[in-house]
């Protein structure tokens, strides 16, 4: 059922089986003549219920509504082409389009299983698909090509609310929040969550996707937010959990920095195996694939961030990406 938030602004909960997330929170905003949709769930039929249900109590006409993606993931754009209709029109970030169309998306999926493979995973891991099934097994249709583009600052309007895009990248390449000045209400997709901390991965075409999201998060600090609507489960203290989530990255550079002094010359692989991660398994070899995947693109990103800082270097070795203190 859908929760009312304030007048015209509703939560539907979408459920994600299967997924250590376990809920979207897509949010709709209802208008006269037209509304607006806030992300959207995995391209799975559990998923399509889920929202389709929240709509239908709403009353809602999807030739009426537009939809906000606030970022490429397959959890938040995923059923964007299942549900568009003539009529609908489908906003993203306009460096993300790229990632969501035929061949283009599909050439940068293999350049990141390459990438994958010089971090030190297997050919047969890469192989068996398992690694990423929840992002690229219900990710949206790929022939559809109809996503308009979103840039930082544009202006949507709908239900007695105005919603400014503020460019915030770092989870993803060009994630966008959405910003309600006089209601004091950020929508935050998943650059700021509260119960969990958002993966930060490298990305490819980015150079440091960690400190772009640590900047991030200081430029959107400054904004007077009384009401985070996160894409993930319950909402906080905006102010405060910007400085755990600044915090939580400092300690991570400094454990990451500790394993790489202690293990000189490993791959991005052994070196996130030693470090800790809040995850119920008993060793790095018990991990499940896709989330060893996860964490070795957040390790490579931090990786990299010490780069940059001039604490490390990588260098190839027998096609393999290696880490050595400076």
């Amino acid at each position: 059922m859908p929760e009312e938030i304030m007048t015209n602004l509703y939560r539907i909960q979408i459920q994600l089986p299967n997924s250590p997330l376990r809920i979207l929170n897509s949010y709709l905003i209802k208008g006269e003549g037209r509304n607006i949709l806030i992300d959207t769930g995995f391209n799975r039929t559990e998923c399509r219920q889920s929202l389709m249900s929240g709509l239908s109590e709403l009353g809602v006409d999807m030739a009426d509504t537009d939809i906000i993606l606030t970022h490429l993931h397959a959890d938040h754009t995923g059923l964007a082409p299942e549900i568009y209709v003539p009529g609908t029109r489908v906003f993203l970030s306009r460096q993300e389009i790229p990632w969501m169309i035929g061949d283009t998306r599909r050439e940068l999926w293999a350049r990141d299983n390459q990438r994958m493979l010089h971090s030190g995973f297997t050919p047969d891991t890469i192989g068996s698909g398992k690694t990423f099934s929840t992002s690229r097994g219900m990710a949206p249709d790929p022939n559809f090509d109809k996503y308009l583009p979103i840039d930082e600052g544009d202006i949507f309007s709908c239900g007695g609310y105005t919603l400014k895009a503020v460019m915030t990248p770092g989870h993803t390449p060009a994630h966008m929040c959405f910003w309600m000045e006089e209601q004091k209400t950020m929508f935050t997709g998943d650059h700021v969550l509260f119960d969990i901390s958002p993966n930060i991965t490298l990305w490819q075409n980015v150079d440091d996707s960690l400190g772009d999201y640590l900047e991030s998060l200081k430029k959107i600090d400054k904004n007077d937010v009384e009401l985070a609507l996160p894409g993930h489960r319950g909402t906080g203290d905006f102010h405060a959990r910007i400085a755990d989530l600044l915090e939580h990255h400092e300690k991570r550079l400094e454990e990451c920095l500790d394993v790489v002094l202690a293990n000189p010359n490993k791959t991005v692989y052994d070196i996130a195996g030693k470090m800790t991660w809040r995850i119920r398994c008993n060793s790095w070899e018990d991990f499940p694939p896709n989330q060893k995947w996860f964490a070795v693109g957040e390790c490579h990103s931090h990786l990299r961030h010490l780069e940059r800082r001039g604490k490390v270097e990588a260098y190839e070795d027998e096609e393999l990406t290696r880490y050595r203190s400076i």
